[in-house]
């Protein structure tokens, strides 16, 4: 009887799947329709000001991030792709911000200056659109600027005024870089590599970008710059600070905040290509974001630390907001600060970034979508409003009301890659536009890779 009713039962399942599944996928349509929408009006409403700059947060006031700002031009081509704006309106936008980018004062000066050598300062002014207080300027938050410049670059290629010169802007933005100035004072020993920064005031950053994190895209512009281009062992370099380790049971390069597997994968198809260190090891740099991500969930379910409300489909560890910094009941809590989970490090609050499954969407998306999914449906207008998802939350930290802390800001370099990733799985529309830039495809070509869509 119990045999018989069991095979009843996966019958009666096995009749049903096809429509279960038909309906799971409709809603998950719906869901990431509404979240790339709600997404996209954060750059696009934001953006709208007489510099084309992209606020860091929102809703409180600040500065611009010149990340945030280079997210953003990537996320008007989408925009025009999904048929929120018209490719007209997107032009002229994007002409707006590459015309500033490209006629910003540039000095050694401490103040009343955009950047230097070709570099911007991390923050500007939203106003002004000068150094922000005494920020560094940002070798990684240039290129990630600059991917967004080169991705407008491809996209209107168009034969308007408009779209001519946003290619001749993005041109000269992009060769004013003068990338061997950020290697100018390196230690003979590690001379290949690229400094963090540098600052008027005190000169270099001392800490090179080195052990494999987001700079990724960095070295990859660096390499392909058709003026300043620094050489092939740069990435040589590169690779071999890399820290190769197991962590819950995933074998693979460690960085421990999720955003470093990321940033890089928002402009460059990494499923089909090897580097030579990829070749070495037997996988891509696809793969080993594929594999970080997993052992952040799985670090995030086993909960060594016993935060509130971990689980498998509320996880995700990255850099993103905080409570605040403080101490309570022995427990500490960090307001902004990168979080993660790595075989080098473990960074853990309680705080979770929607951001952190968002932006490997492509990498894994059977555990990715399911987890956006069910923190908007759980937590309602406290995690997600106007611009899609807040920035974090963290159910532990105490509040009055017992239900933990939510962020009130929405952050556009952890907004950014929750659309433009979403796209690539859904699309592989940025991915595929990137293959076209000549920059990117030199950068790629003397870092070493070859196969897939680089034919080589």
């Amino acid at each position: 009887m119990k045999s018989t009713l069991r095979l009843l039962i996966i019958i009666v399942v096995l009749l049903h799947l096809p429509r279960l599944l038909s309906a799971q996928a409709v809603y998950s349509k719906s869901f990431l329709d509404s979240l790339q929408r709600d997404t996209f009006l954060y750059f696009w409403e934001l953006g709208d000001n007489p510099h084309g700059l992209i606020p860091d947060r929102h809703p409180t006031p600040s500065f611009s991030s010149i990340a945030a700002t280079g997210f953003g031009l990537t996320a008007y081509l989408v925009g025009v792709e999904r048929g929120y704006i018209r490719r007209d309106e997107a032009a002229e936008r994007t002409r707006r911000t590459l015309r500033f980018f490209a006629n910003a004062p540039q000095s050694a000066e401490a103040a009343g200056v955009a950047g230097y050598r070709g570099f911007f300062y991390h923050f500007l002014d939203m106003k002004t659109g000068h150094r922000f207080k005494q920020v560094e300027l940002s070798t990684i938050d240039t290129a990630l600027l600059l991917a967004g410049v080169l991705s407008c670059q491809t996209y209107f290629s168009g034969k308007s005024e408009t779209e001519r010169e946003i290619r001749t802007l993005a041109d000269r933005i992009y060769r004013r870089v003068d990338w061997r100035f950020m290697q100018a004072v390196r230690r003979s020993d590690r001379k290949p590599l690229v400094s963090m920064g540098w600052h008027p005031e005190k000169g270099f950053i001392e800490a090179d970008w080195q052990g494999y994190n987001e700079a990724m895209i960095l070295y990859i512009l660096a390499l392909g710059s058709p003026t300043f281009p620094l050489e092939p062992e740069a990435w040589t370099e590169w690779t071999r600070t890399y820290d190769w380790k197991t962590f819950y049971e995933q074998e693979h390069i460690n960085f421990d905040p999720l955003f470093g597997h990321q940033y890089s994968h928002i402009w460059v198809d990494f499923r089909d290509i090897r580097d030579a260190y990829n070749r070495q090891k037997g996988i891509t740099y696809f793969e080993n974001s594929r594999r970080a991500t997993y052992a952040n969930r799985t670090y995030c379910i086993a909960n060594p630390m016993q935060w509130r409300g971990y689980g498998p489909d509320i996880w995700g560890l990255t850099a993103c907001d905080g409570p605040k910094d403080t101490t309570i009941n022995g427990r500490s809590f960090f307001s902004y600060r990168a979080r993660g989970a790595a075989a080098t490090q473990i960074v853990d609050d309680g705080t979770i970034a929607p951001t952190a499954a968002g932006g490997s969407v492509p990498f894994a998306p059977e555990i990715c979508i399911p987890a956006l999914q069910h923190m908007k449906r759980s937590f309602g207008t406290r995690i997600y409003g106007k611009y899609g998802f807040k920035d974090a939350f963290n159910l532990s930290y105490p509040t009055r009301d017992g239900q933990g802390w939510f962020d009130g800001d929405y952050l556009g370099i952890d907004s950014g890659p929750i659309l433009l990733m979403t796209e690539n799985y859904r699309t592989g529309f940025i991915w595929n536009l990137m293959m076209q830039n000549p920059h990117i495809r030199r950068g790629l070509n003397r870092a070493g890779f070859r196969g897939g869509w680089l034919g080589r």
